[in-house]
């Protein structure tokens, strides 16, 4: 499985084989998280596991190659099943220092709508939409897939809807300046009217249409909170690690004016940097 391009889970799972996922949950910890109830709307869906530096945040697209028998009878159960699945990270954990075997705890699970699917000779591309946050209670099958149920994970915030409006119309005015930079950044032969963060953001403008509880669609200023933490042209690869780093964070945050906050400040320190590459270039040229 190759990917082309943070709430935190109630269980860990443990590799017996190579990553990405070959494992068990813990059983101690399964036969106690199986014993819960759940208290709000669920869905019983597959569940693909990434590594930790590639969070998946809502409103973002990515394209997967998926190869591998297991990931390609997860792909034709999700196709059966509204076309959704959950993208999480596994984070690795230390439980003993006596322990033999690698575990991990999943993380920043995220609800995905499969936009596309592209028929290889050998596996298929898929092409997702990360839709909004779910937390995993109840684990249900680790063979030939994962398999579990998830519930929605939505914002709280304490500030009034005017004050978010605003926020919301300052990322967006400030991905549009940022969407004209990379474009200009980019060679002619590359050159296209939509980047990856607005690309991000017109989805998140839009309400989402989908087959399952509307508890699972975050709210507009939600969407929009998560829509500017997207790669730009010509990133190092402090830049990414930085960009992984921000994701995190704003997976974990349960407050939309804060995100947005963030958002802006993330957006106005690419815009600088590539106001500064777009400088260099112009220099390059003369």
């Amino acid at each position: 499985m190759e990917s082309l391009s943070c709430v935190s889970c109630p269980f860990f799972v443990t590799h017996h084989q190579p990553y990405p996922f070959a494992g068990q949950l813990s059983t101690t910890r399964t036969r106690l998280r199986s014993a819960l109830k759940v208290n709000a709307t669920s869905l019983v869906v597959p569940l693909l596991p990434f590594n930790i530096n590639e969070v998946l945040v809502p409103s973002e697209s990515k394209i997967l190659h998926l190869y591998e028998a297991r990931y390609l009878a997860l792909l034709e159960e999700a196709l059966v099943r509204k076309k959704l699945f959950v993208y999480f990270v596994l984070d690795p954990i230390s439980i003993s220092e006596h322990a033999t075997e690698a575990s991990f705890a999943a993380k920043c699970g995220c609800l995905v709508l499969i936009e596309n699917v592209e028929r290889l000779d050998v596996g298929a591309l898929v092409t997702i939409r990360g839709v909004g946050r779910v937390k995993i209670v109840k684990f249900f099958q680790a063979d030939p897939f994962l398999k579990g149920e998830v519930i929605p994970m939505q914002d709280t915030t304490s500030a009034s809807p005017s004050d978010v409006s605003s926020k919301v119309l300052s990322v967006k005015e400030a991905v549009y300046s940022l969407n004209s930079l990379e474009i200009k950044l980019k060679a002619p032969k590359e050159a296209v009217m939509q980047t990856y963060v607005l690309n991000s953001l017109q989805w998140a403008e839009k309400q989402p249409s989908l087959d399952c509880d509307e508890a699972f669609i975050p709210s507009l200023p939600e969407r929009v909170s998560f829509a500017a933490f997207q790669p730009v042209s010509g990133s190092t690869q402090s830049e990414l690690v930085k960009l992984q780093q921000e994701k995190l964070k704003a997976m974990d945050l349960r407050d939309t004016k804060q995100r947005l906050n963030n958002s802006l400040e993330f957006v106005k320190g690419s815009i600088s940097m590539l106001a500064a590459k777009l400088a260099i270039q112009a220099l390059e040229m003369q």
